[in-house]
């Protein structure tokens, strides 16, 4: 249990799991992770049968990552102290894990949400959403991301190096097993309101944005690759579009205004897609992401010197049409020209000027980050 002054609640809870092991036969201790209390809940816990490991690092995260660490079984079921979840389903936990399962997670939507234990925006915003990006993102067949209520194999978990300290902890560890490869289920659990007078910890937008923030990072497909391809190519139709002449569409025109804006997603999606590739390389590299032998295998034909070559044929073609310019430019005796036909042939050629440049250095930079890859 983490705990951060639940003098208000902290005996209620120790009690309910040391009868939960008793009645259960099972042989275990309860360990109550302190973050700096003032209020004397390390003495309630001790007298109550517990054993308090004092955690100086403050957050929600930390108290967790240091009892896991202090534990001595070879399963742990954790939980807040505030009253809210219920230790007696200790049951519900325990065949999951014998069947071989890394980590089990409590379902609160599947189970029981009791009146005012869930505010609406946790329950018909907050958990809804979260959980389903993460869904997507990682494919986890879990349905309640961040239910606190949950139940695990120590060692595996242990082995995934979690390190975020705050609420965001409870995502890490759902997202990194699923990286890992660990197996995972839910099972249906009660939550009952929080027994304390006083606010909670939690602060939704705040702690909600460390989740999404989370998923985020740990998703360079999601958050660099797929924007930056989509923009990429949306801005390459465009311009293919475009470069030929003004283009009506009902009562709209498109012209050279148009274009600009087309190579601009040009520039920006490859500029994104670069980001997808260094972030999976760095991520990989600091281990917080696992290999990716699909990921690795592109190294084999995509290398520094094929990016040079890449880059060296984009420069060539900004140059083949910005000598194409010049001559038309020369055929008008270096006169004034139309604006707009001049544009449709200098914006591109600029635009492979700048591919042809982040294609180079993007290329020496990404080799540089990839050194130790193997």
């Amino acid at each position: 249990m983490p705990c951060l002054n639940e003098a208000e609640t902290l005996a209620f809870c120790v009690r309910q799991a040391v009868a939960a092991l008793r009645d259960n036969n099972v042989a275990g201790e309860v360990v109550v992770a302190d973050n700096g209390s003032t209020d004397g809940s390390q003495k309630i816990a001790t007298d109550e049968g517990a054993r308090v490991v004092n955690v100086p690092t403050r957050g929600y995260g930390a108290a967790l990552i240091a009892g896991i660490e202090a534990a001595r079984g070879k399963y742990i079921l954790m939980a807040d102290a505030d009253a809210s979840y219920h230790f007696e389903h200790l049951p519900r936990f325990l065949p999951k894990l014998d069947e071989g399962y890394d980590l089990v997670m409590g379902n609160r939507f599947s189970g029981t949400i009791e009146p005012g234990a869930m505010p609406p925006l946790h329950r018909y915003l907050g958990n809804p959403v979260l959980s389903s990006i993460g869904r997507i993102f990682f494919r986890i067949p879990v349905r309640d991301f961040h239910c606190g209520l949950r139940a695990f194999r120590r060692d595996p978990i242990l082995a995934l190096n979690l390190r975020t300290t705050g609420m965001e902890f409870a995502s890490e560890m759902v997202v990194k097993s699923s990286l890992a490869g660990l197996r995972m289920t839910e099972v249906p659990t009660t939550l009952s309101p929080d027994g304390r007078s006083r606010p909670p910890h939690l602060r939704s937008w705040r702690d909600g944005w460390r989740h999404l923030r989370f998923l985020l990072l740990f998703s360079p497909r999601w958050l660099f690759l797929i924007p930056g391809v989509v923009t990429f190519f949306v801005g390459i139709i465009l311009s293919l579009w475009l470069i030929p002449g003004p283009q009506t569409v009902g009562r709209w025109t498109f012209d050279v205004d148009t274009l600009t804006y087309a190579l601009g997603l040009v520039l920006i999606g490859a500029h994104i897609s670069v980001f997808a590739v260094s972030a999976r390389v760095f991520g990989t590299q600091e281990g917080f992401l696992p290999p990716n032998p699909k990921f690795e295998r592109i190294f084999n034909y995509i290398n520094l010197e094929v990016g040079l070559l890449f880059g060296a044929v984009l420069l060539l073609a900004g140059l083949g049409i910005l000598g194409y310019a010049i001559h038309i430019w020369h055929s008008a005796g270096f006169g004034n020209l139309s604006p707009q036909r001049m544009l449709r042939l200098t914006l591109p050629s600029a635009t492979c000027f700048m591919l042809g440049v982040e294609a180079i250095f993007g290329s020496f930079f990404l080799s540089l980050l990839g050194m130790n890859r193997r």
